[in-house]
């Protein structure tokens, strides 16, 4: 049996909190966030909840439902048009742009929708914003480490699947160039973003930076990001001196510590009555 796990699954199973509850259910130590933080920061719905309710601002959106579209259409359009367009709609549990449509006229949003209910019973409907994308990563629990800004510098309209990990025609650029301001105020959003949700050991954490008006707004997070020699969450660390090998130690180093933390825990206790013993 491995003394520890490092969870780097991606999807379904990978990044929603099942593969920690296994790993938990066997007593085993493992990298990254807990059940808690996996699940809910898969459900992008849910994890802009959460942003809103500790006043982080996130990108318009409205929620949808199978129930509601196919019951409600009409109500739902109402709550939709005030967006504007463009619109992007998305799954609220698929990452890599999987499912991700971008509508430009109305006519088109009923099969985006419909598209995007075969993947997922939640979807969402955002505003599109003209924005750069930039990109934080984040290390540690309560007081974490929050690397410099990234930005994505996308070919097409949006960061596709294909380009992500076929076409490769966009690039990145760590640090991004911002303003040391902008820095500061990514870097606490990103360190708050990241505790709101129990985030533990590593995140990424997306931003969009309007081009017209220079307002920022809190995307997504990753609580499972990639390791590959493209990815950016190793080059983000980076930037605040961690080398790829102490970034692995250190987060292998964590899943010990919260385990040995997690042993000394109380878990029982003493109801202080036996009404269940029965006499003979």
């Amino acid at each position: 049996m491995p003394d520890v796990f490092m969870p780097l699954i991606h999807g379904a199973g990978g990044e929603d909190g099942r593969l920690q509850g296994y790993f938990e259910v066997l007593g085993r130590p493992y990298a990254g966030g807990g059940v808690l933080a996996l699940a809910a920061g898969m459900d992008k719905w849910l994890t802009r909840q959460v942003w809103a309710s500790v006043g982080l601002r996130t990108v318009p959106f409205v929620g949808v439902t199978p129930a509601r579209w196919r019951r409600q259409r009409e109500l739902v359009m109402h709550e939709i048009r005030p967006l504007g367009l463009p619109l992007f709609v998305k799954p609220a549990n698929l990452g890599s742009s999987i499912g991700v449509v971008k509508v430009r006229d109305w006519d088109a949003l009923d099969g985006a929708v419909e598209q995007a209910l075969a993947y997922d019973r939640r979807v969402l409907v955002d505003r599109a914003i003209d924005a750069r994308e930039i990109e934080l990563g984040v290390l540690g629990g309560d007081d974490p480490l929050v690397s410099l800004p990234g930005e994505v510098l996308v070919a097409d309209e949006f960061y596709t699947f294909h380009d992500k990990y076929i076409g490769g025609r966009s690039s990145v650029q760590v640090p991004a160039e911002l303003t040391p301001a902008q820095v500061e105020h990514l870097r606490e959003v990103a360190g708050l973003a990241f505790r709101s949700l129990d985030g533990y050991g590593m995140a990424r954490v997306d931003f969009f930076l309007c081009r017209r008006t220079g307002e920022m707004y809190l995307n997504e997070i990753n609580f499972v990001p990639g390791f590959t020699h493209i990815s950016m969450y190793p080059m983000l660390m980076g930037t605040v001196g961690l080398s790829y090998p102490a970034l692995i130690t250190r987060l292998l180093e964590m899943a010990l510590e919260r385990d040995a933390e997690d042993a000394s825990r109380v878990r029982s206790f003493s109801s202080g009555t036996s009404w269940f013993v029965t006499s003979s």
